[in-house]
């Protein structure tokens, strides 16, 4: 398991750090730049290429790790050094390579839709009918949860709210220095976590994708760690939220060995505060008689930032706040039966209240923002 964890980490971290980086000079000849604004917290104009480096960190490592099942399984007797509890899953990785193709395609189609957004700033119908296009495909091509229901459309139609959900989510959280980037890594980690130990058998194509997406971010986060010299912009931003959705819908929490339904919970139990923080800003803007997709300072980031903390301190303060709810999730797999179950939910309903008081406060001492 080592061998396997090692080889998505280091490709995809190497990868992204470099493109990353060349991305730094070429962002700039071609205008793809990040400018100060009121509600920015950067005070100088900065590249907006990290979501390529990203892109690239997940997809190049992904394409020869394909190409190498591929002749791997093609071989009578693969070579000593591949681990032989790998083998028996080459035949697996070719029979679900066309869904996870469709899903990086998916993904890539997102981040050109960003990438043009970032240079040319496209109003937010086009960008959302274009979402709903591209997720409403990726259900009816099978990327669809089931929630314990004999009715597929139930499951279908929250398959798209979730996909929408989070790719919108990390789009809202990229708006201080390694905020978005690094809740996707502490979040795509946990997942892989409980992918490889908590189910009975480890599901090693989604923890895969996972822990690749991990160090794409790793790589990233050399570039973007306060103060940054590059941004992900959108293109990095939706193509992460696609991703962790669809591997979310993927991976199979539930364990029908144990009969223990409640870990379903487990990736709201993760994804609790960037969902949490995306809901709270909608429902803020509507409040206020605004649009939900024009960005401002309403973010649990920016109230923190408005008591006092520095922005390397808010966001340290939100990074831990998903730690410890991710924790949470790690737990579900401890207890027993919907009892410990409804303990852990209640600890991290606890966490999302303290949240909304920092918010509250922040907001009551900046009536104005």
């Amino acid at each position: 398991m080592i061998f396997f964890v090692f080889a998505c980490l280091i490709p995809s971290f190497l990868v992204s750090v470099i493109v990353t980086g060349l991305m730094k000079k070429i962002s700039p000849l071609i205008g793809l730049m990040d400018h100060p604004a009121s509600r920015k917290v950067h005070v100088t104009p900065t590249p907006l290429g990290g979501g390529i480096g990203i892109w690239a960190g997940v997809v190049i490592p992904i394409a020869v790790a394909q190409l190498a099942a591929w002749i791997l399984s093609g071989m009578e007797t693969p070579p000593s050094w591949f681990p032989a509890e790998l083998v028996k899953h080459l035949d697996g990785v070719a029979y679900r390579a066309g869904t996870m193709w469709m899903i990086l395609g998916a993904g890539t189609i997102l981040s050109l839709m960003g990438l043009i957004d970032d240079i040319k700033n496209l109003p937010w119908l086009p960008r959302l009918l274009i979402q709903v296009g591209v997720v409403i495909g990726l259900v009816f091509f099978g990327v669809r949860a089931t929630i314990f229901s004999s009715y597929a459309f139930i499951g279908a139609i929250i398959s798209v709210f979730w996909i929408l959900g989070l790719i919108n989510s990390f789009n809202f959280l990229d708006n201080m220095d390694s905020l978005s980037s690094g809740i996707a890594l502490i979040s795509a980690s946990i997942f892989a976590i409980i992918m490889l130990t908590a189910t009975s058998e480890p599901h090693w194509l989604v923890a895969g994708v996972l822990l690749i997406l991990s160090g794409s971010l790793m790589g990233f986060l050399c570039h973007n760690k306060p103060p940054a010299s590059i941004f992900m912009g959108d293109t990095g931003s939706y193509f992460i939220g696609l991703i962790m959705a669809s591997m979310t819908i993927l991976g199979t929490f539930y364990d029908s060995s144990t009969g223990s339904r409640h870990v379903i919970l487990a990736p709201l139990c993760i994804l609790a505060i960037p969902l949490y923080d995306t809901i709270s800003v909608i429902l803020i803007r509507l409040l206020e008689k605004r649009s939900p997709f024009k960005p401002d300072k309403s973010h649990f980031s920016h109230r923190l930032v408005e008591m006092g903390l520095t922005s390397r301190h808010a966001v340290m303060t939100v990074h831990f706040a998903t730690l410890t709810t991710g924790i949470g999730a790690l737990l579900l797999y401890q207890v027993e039966g919907w009892t410990g179950a409804c303990m852990i939910i209640a600890l991290i309903f606890c966490v999302l209240m303290i949240v909304a008081i920092l918010e509250t406060v922040g907001r009551k001492t900046d009536p104005d923002s």
